[in-house]
């Protein structure tokens, strides 16, 4: 079990594209066409086995547009978690109180997305593959856009007024027991984690940094110099949340 995908929201996707290229180290992204069932275009880009998707409404009255209009702007969106046994999973949440707000199933691919209202801060959403491998939400041909300055989503921070509340949530959602060792509380899953945080703005319970395991941060902390970005150590401010470069 471990994060896989994390997602953002943008109001102009053109303009984060561009500005994610430029820092990850990317000529190509890949582009779902079924997103506009959603009422959605995206872009996903492959950082390692590990993906970053960018979604922007393209129509009225969809989810990530009542996102944008109440956070005020661009933020984060879903994390998204593999795990190896989709339907035990299932099961399990059926002794909670979490509800799965959409699921989708094939022989290859399945996912579950459960109820902000339930495990606040971000859309969590539970994914299985066969084989495990494999990522099939970002296209043919994945390994072959990988960027070029970073090789890996490492963990989540989630910031809400609550964080110890938020924290238990979230356990309960992955059936992993929290950490409170060290100063903030965590979900620990395999090579990532999930951190809990207080807020800092009054955008409410939201995903607000990623951590990046990157392989060249000097050329990421001088592309964001070029293109004025917000930066505060190694830390970049990119699509309304902290990219923390590991």
């Amino acid at each position: 079990m471990r994060i896989r995908q994390i997602a953002l929201v943008a109001r102009e996707i053109d303009q984060v594209k561009t500005t994610l290229s430029s820092i990850l180290g990317t000529e190509q992204v890949f582009v779902d066409p079924k997103m506009v069932i959603f009422g959605c275009e995206n872009i996903i880009f492959t950082i390692g086995d590990t993906f970053l998707e960018v979604v922007s409404p393209i129509k009225d009255g969809t989810t990530a547009g009542r996102l944008l209009d109440r956070r005020g702007g661009d933020g984060g969106y879903m994390v998204i978690v593999q795990v190896n046994d989709l339907k035990s999973e299932k099961n399990r949440l059926k002794n909670t109180d979490i509800r799965i707000i959409w699921e989708t199933e094939s022989e290859r691919a399945a996912a579950i997305h459960l109820h902000p209202k339930d495990v606040p801060g971000a859309i969590a959403s539970l994914d299985w593959m066969a084989p495990p491998e494999a990522w099939y939400w970002a296209g043919e041909g994945w390994d072959k856009r990988k960027a070029r300055y970073a090789q890996s989503i490492t963990a989540a921070e989630i910031q809400s007024d609550d964080p110890d509340e938020v924290a238990k949530r979230w356990g309960i959602a992955f059936n992993r027991p929290i950490d409170y060792s060290k100063k903030l509380p965590r979900l620990p899953l395999d090579s990532s984690e999930v951190r809990f945080v207080k807020s800092e703005d009054n955008k409410g319970p939201s995903l607000s940094a990623i951590d990046i395991e990157v392989i060249d941060k000097n050329v990421i902390l001088d592309e964001a110099k070029r293109l004025g970005l917000r930066q505060k150590g190694n830390c970049v401010t990119v699509c309304g949340i902290n990219l923390n470069l590991i």
